[in-house]
């Protein structure tokens, strides 16, 4: 399913029957309904990046209810899908990734935004993850900034990988992107756009159909 170490988290799983591997080969679909965890970063008490009037905790809230949104509207029971949060909550980094373990997520798909002087989007898979997670990673990362380019010029930052709880402790394919700089005034000035947060998550879902074969 992946090649990430097979931690303490993994092993466990794995012999509780949760770390189930239905989806193969690119465009080869299991007859079970696809599990998708949707991940909005930060909430409630741990806004995340905060400048130019935006708050990351909000960004991310906005475009991930638009992918489960663009998901159902467009696949009805043909997906499954749950969040780490629907609303301004907090939620540790330990409740999201065993909450995606419980349920036996196939995929988990981390939103976020960037701060720190950059520009642009980036998008993570754990090291030394490939198969089916490198896939998922490049689905989602190519439709997501041809999405965004639909809108604006938008800076490819890369496919890169990262040691971050939410991709170490998943025990199934797992990304996190990283849409634009709240920090930098022309990524804000597109997040604070609509049309463009609507373009991110259209490129979020159209990832994660394509990594299904939907």
């Amino acid at each position: 399913m992946t090649s990430k170490p097979l931690g303490r988290r993994t092993i466990l799983a794995t012999a509780a029957g949760l770390a189930v591997a239905p989806w193969i080969a690119a465009g080869t679909a299991h007859a079970a309904v696809p599990k998708i965890y949707i991940d909005p970063g930060h909430g409630g008490t741990e806004p995340g990046a905060v400048a130019n009037g935006l708050q990351e905790k909000n960004l991310t809230l906005n475009i991930a209810l638009q992918v489960r949104n663009i998901l159902t509207s467009t696949y009805g029971s043909r997906v499954s899908i749950r969040m780490s949060r629907t609303t301004d909550v907090t939620r540790s980094l330990t409740y999201r990734t065993d909450d995606a373990n419980a349920w036996g997520a196939d995929i988990f798909v981390s939103i976020h935004c960037n701060a720190g002087g950059g520009t642009g989007f980036e998008s993570f898979r754990y090291p030394g993850t490939a198969g089916v997670t490198l896939r998922l990673h490049s689905n989602v990362h190519s439709r997501v900034l041809a999405n965004m380019r639909t809108i604006a010029a938008v800076t490819d930052r890369g496919m890169k990988t990262a040691n971050f709880h939410v991709l170490r402790e998943t025990v199934m394919p797992a990304v996190l992107t990283e849409n634009l700089f709240v920090d930098r005034l022309a990524d804000a000035n597109l997040l604070k756009r609509a049309d463009f947060l609507t373009a991110t998550a259209r490129g979020h879902a159209q990832g994660i159909a394509a990594h299904f074969g939907l």
